[in-house]
């Protein structure tokens, strides 16, 4: 089989497509062919060796979509030619928080591509646990465009900081993959959004997704925006994925009560806090670590009724993977960057 792989971190230079062994899959395994596989920054960060736990040679790759095409002896409920879509955190299924539905923070949890064998390649090997079959209707393209960021963004605003009708939300770079889909289940939840993006062309996009206010973070102090747009009150909920670029005004964007939820840290790790104001204005700040397999679930299930658009940017054969993240790098895509390795 034909697989994008590095042997070592660097830029898009290290990335070789080469031919491998398909795998076979173990008694508790399915082997997906791979009909469609979104870009996510952490396939950057694997590359890049910024998370270091890549095994070597390695295939990245975390939102995969495809057809079963062998199962494992003791599989069950699965079949060949199946379409599913894999959910992207894995884990052990014993430790407390599996036991308690929170599977994302496993104890000993991974996720597809970064610490195992990703999805650019035309054939994947995959827990069987890990499987979610796909709707009627809905495409690998679309599936692997919410395999990650979009479930992520579910589990921010319906689990970790749920909106009320009526509330208003900080959306920070609403062009990303995150952001877009945060922009979707924020109006679902009737809140009015206001969103960050880069230029024009992105802010058009971001109005006709939905978002109520668009900032052209270029061109306007965001902070002092979102002051003027809710009359120096602040919103309920900012949604941040950005890191220490954006992190104070962010948190300095809250109205009394407030929550911050952040699920990345694209610029650094590392920020600062007010503390006198968090604890006298009583904010509040969550940390959410990706989804479990029932949000992918529900969130292919809105897919399926139409109440939720897949964004994806556009679609690159395995051969201009390197071009598709330097894409990404240069945050010039809208929504989703795709891979399409066995078409």
């Amino acid at each position: 089989m034909k697989a994008a792989v590095f042997h070592e971190h660097g830029d898009t230079q290290v990335l070789r497509v080469e031919d491998l062994p398909q795998p076979t899959p173990g008694p508790t395994e399915v082997v997906l062919k791979v009909h469609a596989c979104g870009i996510n920054r952490l396939d950057i960060y694997s590359r890049t060796g910024r998370t270091k736990i890549a095994p070597m040679p390695h295939i990245s790759g975390s939102e995969v979509a495809g057809e079963i095409v062998a199962v494992g002896d003791t599989v069950r409920g699965l079949t060949v030619g199946q379409a599913v879509a894999v959910a992207p955190y894995l884990f052990c299924g014993q430790c407390e928080f599996c036991r308690s539905g929170e599977e994302a923070i496993c104890l000993k949890g991974d996720i597809v591509g970064l610490g195992s064998q990703g999805g650019y390649a035309e054939y994947m090997l995959a827990p069987a646990s890990s499987i979610v079959p796909l709707p009627e209707g809905v495409d690998a393209v679309s599936a692997a465009a919410v395999g990650l960021a979009a479930i992520t963004a579910w589990h921010m605003l319906t689990k970790k900081a749920p909106l009320q009708p009526g509330q208003d939300i900080l959306i920070q770079a609403g062009g990303s993959g995150v952001g877009s889909a945060a922009i979707q289940i924020a109006k679902l939840a009737g809140a009015r959004v206001i969103t960050t993006v880069g230029n024009e062309e992105k802010r058009a996009k971001a109005l006709e997704l939905g978002a109520d206010e668009v900032i052209n973070y270029r061109e306007h102090d965001f902070f002092q925006e979102v002051r003027r747009l809710t009359n120096k009150r602040g919103v309920d909920v900012a949604f941040e994925h950005i890191g220490p670029e954006t992190w104070e005004k962010s948190v300095a964007c809250l109205a009394r009560g407030g929550r911050l939820v952040t699920c990345g840290a694209t610029t650094g790790n590392e920020s600062k806090v007010n503390i006198w104001n968090l604890f006298a204005k009583e904010q509040t700040l969550l940390g959410s670590y990706g989804g479990t397999r029932q949000d992918l679930a529900d969130v292919l299930k809105l897919v399926a009724q139409l109440k939720f658009l897949p964004v994806v940017d556009s679609t690159y054969p395995l051969e201009r993977i390197g071009e598709a993240q330097q894409r990404l790098e240069r945050r010039e895509s809208f929504g989703k960057l795709i891979v399409t390795p066995s078409v």
